[in-house]
């Protein structure tokens, strides 16, 4: 096993509960020495996410009226954080990766992401100093990536979720992040060129079914994740991690859990 090395695995679009299980069997194979720190990128369906710290009513409509009224399901999780919306537009990232200081890790993907808007020409922050609901990162006052992760045996999973050019609307739904006056944003409002969502969702056939605005967001990430962990990137397949769990393009059998 390569030490020097990160891997770095695209999975598209994968439904949360799947995705979980993908997690835990590179966790797994991770823990036994048998795989190097791995990245994986994606993206999930419409899916609200119940963190270790999540209070009652902050999913204000309820589990059920979520699905019903707008399709949404309810998962709970075993990650860091309060309550949190993933969707088509939003790029998520799980290091599965040994984690000995838990908050270095935290620092460490709020500094690549930081890095990687600013390639972006979007200034960003970190308000960590401010308590453990401001995880995550901003631009000024908004809210542009969530962050929650889980560490079992020294090897983290769970990870981030960047805004780049979803829906903001369903994290009105409910209180996001614990905070019940957050304003969420994404890389296409800040850019101002959030009106060409759709159009760009349009494109997204011939750029491997994701917009062309995903993609070249997707490849600054792994690239800063990379160098903020001192790592080489290395791109491998999913079938290189060798998983039995669902892969993309294959039915999902999971239910989502109520919360």
């Amino acid at each position: 096993m390569t030490r020097d090395e990160l891997w770095v695995c695209h999975l598209g679009t994968i439904p949360y509960l799947d995705a979980v299980a993908l997690q835990e069997q590179v966790r797994e194979r991770r823990q036994a020495e048998e795989l190097p720190d791995t990245l994986l990128l994606l993206e999930h369906p419409p899916v609200y996410t119940h963190g270790r710290r999540s209070a009652a009513g902050e999913l204000t409509l309820g589990a059920a009226d979520c699905s019903r009224v707008h399709g949404i399901d309810v998962v709970d999780t075993d990650r860091g954080g309060r309550v949190t919306y993933h969707g088509p537009g939003q790029l998520v990232g799980y290091p599965i990766m040994a984690a000995p200081d838990v908050i270095a890790h935290l620092r460490a993907i709020e500094s690549a992401i930081v890095a990687a808007l600013d390639r972006e020409g979007i200034v960003a922050h970190s308000r960590a100093a401010e308590g453990p609901d401001y995880t995550g990162v901003w631009v000024e006052d908004r809210k542009i990536a969530s962050i929650g992760v889980h560490v079992s045996r020294g090897v983290s999973t769970h990870g981030f979720a960047v805004n780049v050019d979803l829906d903001l609307a369903p994290f009105s739904w409910v209180v996001a992040c614990g905070l019940p006056d957050v304003a969420m944003t994404s890389l296409a409002r800040e850019l101002g060129v959030a009106d060409l969502r759709h159009a760009d969702r349009d494109s997204a056939a011939v750029h491997g079914g994701m917009t062309p605005r995903m993609a070249c967001f997707r490849k600054r990430i792994a690239h800063a994740f990379c160098q903020a962990h001192g790592r080489r990137q290395r791109l491998v397949s999913p079938r290189r991690l060798d998983l039995d769990a669902p892969l993309p393009g294959t039915p999902s059998r999971r239910v989502a859990v109520a919360a």
